[in-house]
């Protein structure tokens, strides 16, 4: 069933800038990853100590990441929440409203008890406040990827749609610049522990200060117009009146497929911004042996790495037009599954090993990350794509990225070293890899249908 609204435009809106389009989409997902990573940083760095009992310092660090991974599973709810929205009532006001409740959570965050005050109640809103971080973040992405696909010209759909995905390195640099900032003014004497002024107050400013980046977020996407794609819909009545209902009924290969799809960069992605995090900065004596390095020595290594994640963003999109996107994904996702059996000798290399893994395991981050935002809107038509591609985005971040710093913990605790969590990371790419296999080109569709 579809429905038309009564207010009905008789022309075409105008379109967007492209310097609109282009700051609109990578505005937001800076944002939103700045968020994200604001708290995946406090997850390994603050909060095992601040909002956990005193015990047991790897199931701290797990109780931490569980609460990391609750997110993942609020993300689904969103983007069907969102997805619905967007569908129905069009792009431009979904976004504002994603990026507002992300905004509020984050800053929530900032000024939440810790478990000396307030006991069991800290982690509690803590994990309400994550749930609300991960409901917006389902929202979000799928926005921002449909203002980028929809606005771009004929033959750069997938440059386009790198510009949302730009957002995951910059975010990652603002978010660790930041806490960097921060602990080199609030020095400690223990390299493994964070030092009392940052426990005590200093770990708030990253996530108080996002109401500013909230408050640019809002004023860029408030000036957006709805894109050719929307108002295609709603001129020719094809709105539908569930758009969840009728992309399961009649989309449901490419919901599966497209969660696929982001299977192995979503598993990449949070082992190279979340866990190796953990693993770099654990002493090699530790009960769960690390590589010993300083937070600050290895955050600056990592944000190296990230550098070589948004390049390698940007790149992937003329290849993508170029080749297409399932061609260039096979060959990327062949890589990702090669690196993720090289882990053991670059990481037993010294500090150019670590380096050289950081540097590879980000480009192909990059790689991957960057055909994403073209590909999983072109599985859908417009009148079901808010609700398509976000659902198959955030479901494939259970799958994915919620456990994947869960399990990756559980494989080097139990191993006692890089290996088996290598090893899951080629497992993953075998299955993503498979998907593409099956899957059809999709860089010729029209989409304004």
């Amino acid at each position: 069933m579809s429905v038309a609204f009564s207010a009905v435009p008789s022309v075409s809106t105008p379109a967007n800038p492209r310097s609109r389009v282009i700051l609109a989409s990578l505005i937001g997902t800076t944002i939103e990853f700045y968020d994200f990573y604001v708290y995946a940083t406090a997850a390994v760095l603050v909060f095992p100590h601040l909002f956990f009992p005193a015990g047991n310092d790897t199931t701290a660090l797990l109780a931490s990441f569980a609460v990391f991974g609750a997110a993942m599973i609020a993300r689904p709810l969103g983007a069907i929440f969102f997805g619905h929205l967007g569908d129905r009532r069009g792009r431009k006001i979904t976004l504002v409203g994603a990026l507002l409740t992300m905004g509020l959570a984050t800053f929530l965050i900032g000024l939440l008890p810790t478990y000396a005050s307030a006991g069991w109640l800290a982690p509690a809103l803590l994990v309400v406040l994550r749930l609300a971080q991960g409901f917006a973040l389902g929202g979000e992405w799928s926005g921002a990827a449909l203002v980028a696909t929809e606005n771009a010209p004929k033959g750069k759909r997938a440059v386009y749609g790198t510009f949302p995905q730009l957002g995951a390195p910059i975010g990652f640099i603002i978010a660790n610049g930041l806490f960097l900032s921060i602990a080199a003014a609030m020095p400690s004497d223990d390299p493994s522990r964070p030092s009392m002024a940052f426990l005590s107050w200093g770990w708030r400013i990253p996530f108080l200060f996002s109401v500013v980046m909230v408050a640019i977020g809002l004023w860029v996407r408030l000036n957006l117009v709805e894109s050719a794609a929307f108002d295609n819909t709603v001129r020719t009545g094809r709105v539908r009146k569930l758009p969840l209902a009728s992309a399961v009924k009649t989309h449901w290969k490419e919901l599966i497929l497209g969660t696929f799809y982001m299977l192995a960069t979503y598993v990449l992605f949070y082992l190279m911004t979340t866990f190796s995090l953990s693993y770099g900065r654990a002493a090699p004596s530790a009960a769960v042996p690390g590589l010993g390095y300083s937070y600050t020595t290895f955050v600056l290594m990592m944000i190296i790495g990230v550098v070589f994640f948004g390049v390698f963003t940007m790149v992937s999109g003329p290849w993508a037009d170029r080749w297409g996107r399932r061609r260039t994904l096979i060959w990327i996702t062949l890589a990702i599954a090669a690196f993720g059996l090289l882990w053991v000798p670059m990481l037993h290399a010294g500090t150019v090993g670590v380096m050289a893994w950081l540097i590879v395991g980000f480009s192909l981050m990059g790689m991957t990350f960057g055909p994403m935002g073209a590909l999983l809107p072109e599985l859908f038509p417009a009148n079901v794509r808010y609700t398509g591609s976000g659902i198959s985005y955030n479901v494939s971040s259970i799958l994915g990225a919620a456990v994947a710093p869960f399990i990756a913990v559980a494989l080097w605790s139990a191993g006692g070293g890089p290996f088996w969590v290598g090893v899951y990371l080629s497992a993953m790419a075998v299955l993503t890899l498979i998907s593409l296999l099956i899957g059809n080109e999709t860089k010729d569709v029209d989409i304004n249908n």
